[in-house]
């Protein structure tokens, strides 16, 4: 069943309930009233009788003949029934022989009329009965005068009292019907109000699971509803980030798998190549020699691959522990390896540290320096400058490597440190680079929660900067 049918199913019962109950309830107290009424005006006329009764008692005595009292008392019922004036209202007097004195009612009377008239002198006593469509009420009270016992029933037609509460009983049905018919038609106006919202909501999901991330349920309302529909969307928010950084995730392995496919390809196709002329082949001293130097140039771009490739595994896969270090004495120390490697080329390195202690992993750290460094050497031409700088610079503790070289195209910013991805593929593997320095470098970055941006022209140099956040650092 539908939410919004639950709703307009149990809107209804409860209503029905509620309605039907309180209407019950109303008619029948006001019936119980009614009934109380004139019960109490019945038994009070009866007592009336029996004081008009017990003032004749005198006078009958003195006469002291049945006949007359038998009179008299019929004399005093006719006279009181017609002082009423009520065609519903009746009166029997009988003595205790079963003599019938004085009776006007229009219907025969019960056979079984001992309840009612089987009273004490000074008691009154009353009951209901239904004869034949009426329902007539009966009050009866007994008299001793002389040696006779009277028994007065007093009675009166409480059909109307009856009618009343059918009748009532019918206009409710009626309002009932209204009543109700109407509140369906609101409940279900309501129901289907109410639950829209849920229904977009649930569409929207069904949206997002046929892939359409970008979907969101609108949310106009601040109820429940609608910080469910805010929850919702930023849940669909995260989802369709995560989606998408594992689509460019699995984008990135697949260009990886691709780049390193690629350059396996042309080493492996060298070796192999070289390996067969010299294995099959007539070749004198001079080839000999060239394919020698092929495949060792070839066989150490391989090495380095794979060196470059298990660190840049062992950076993803593993956690490495950060302790305060001096960042100045840790670049103290890979300083003479920089400069013996700059002299080779005919290139001078200039320092410039500040003071500072960061939470380092001073191994990856080194190779972080080292990286940027051999770019930097590898790009840069005969008696050239390469300047390291570290310093604060506002609440960030910055390390600088800028060279004098060919600089960097502005279109291949953006990918210089993907995986594989080289500027000058041809100066690169002569320095058996396979392009994946600037990718290490971006991963030790990470680890120590810093920022690597880059600043370059076109032979006219390249800064790469790494920004260290505060919280890890104290000068």
């Amino acid at each position: 069943m539908k939410f919004w049918l639950k709703i307009f199913t149990y809107s209804i019962v409860v209503f029905l309930l509620i309605f039907n109950a309180a209407s019950i309830l109303v008619i029948e107290r006001n019936h119980s009233k009614l009934l109380n009424r004139a019960i109490d005006d019945a038994l009070s006329q009866n007592r009336n009788i029996h004081s008009s009764v017990n003032a004749i008692v005198p006078t009958v005595l003195i006469y002291d003949s049945d006949e007359y009292e038998q009179k008299v008392l019929a004399n005093i019922a006719q006279g009181f029934v017609g002082k009423v004036g009520d065609r519903g209202v009746y009166m029997t007097i009988r003595n205790d022989k079963g003599k019938t004195v004085y009776n006007n009612a229009d219907f025969e009377m019960p056979a079984d009329r001992s309840g009612p008239e089987r009273t004490k002198e000074d008691e009154v006593a009353y009951i209901l009965r239904d004869i034949g469509k009426r329902t007539i009420l009966f009050t009866s009270n007994s008299v001793q005068i002389n040696r006779n016992h009277y028994a007065f029933t007093y009675m009166k037609d409480m059909t109307s009292v009856y009618r009343e509460r059918s009748d009532q009983y019918v206009f409710y049905l009626k309002v009932n019907l209204i009543a109700c018919s109407a509140y369906m038609l609101l409940m279900f106006v309501v129901s289907r109000r109410l639950t829209l919202p849920i229904h977009r909501l649930n569409r929207t999901a069904q949206y997002i699971a046929a892939g359409a991330f970008s979907e969101r349920a609108a949310s106009r309302s601040k109820d429940e509803i609608g910080v469910l529909a805010d929850n919702f969307n930023a849940m669909a928010s995260v989802v369709e980030d995560k989606i998408k950084d594992l689509e460019r995730l699995n984008r990135e392995k697949q260009l990886f798998i691709d780049n390193f496919t690629h350059e396996l390809q042309t080493p492996l196709t060298s070796i192999i190549g070289y390996a067969n002329i010299l294995r099959t082949g007539k070749i004198d001293q001079a080839q000999l020699l060239e394919g020698l130097d092929v495949i060792l140039s070839e066989g150490k771009r391989l090495e380095s691959l794979s060196f470059k490739l298990m660190d840049l595994i062992q950076l993803e896969r593993f956690e490495f522990p950060l302790k305060e270090q001096d960042f100045c004495a840790v670049l103290e120390e890979i300083a003479p390896a920089l400069e013996m490697k700059a002299r080779k080329k005919q290139l001078s390195i200039d320092m410039y540290c500040e003071n500072a202690r960061l939470r380092l992993e001073k191994d990856l750290m080194k190779v972080l320096i080292f990286n940027f460094v051999d770019n930097a050497i590898k790009a840069s031409s005969k008696n050239q400058r390469i300047t390291i700088r570290a310093a604060r610079q506002g609440e960030h503790y910055v390390l600088e490597i800028e060279d004098e070289g060919v600089g960097i195209e502005s279109e291949h910013l953006d990918r210089i440190f993907e995986p594989f991805f080289m500027t000058d593929k041809a100066r690169t593997k002569g320095n058996h680079g396979a392009g994946l320095g600037l990718s290490i470098c971006r991963s030790i970055a990470r680890l120590h929660n810093a920022e690597i941006s880059v600043r370059s022209e076109p032979n006219r140099g390249t800064t790469f900067i790494v920004a260290f956040r505060p919280g890890g650092m104290r000068l």
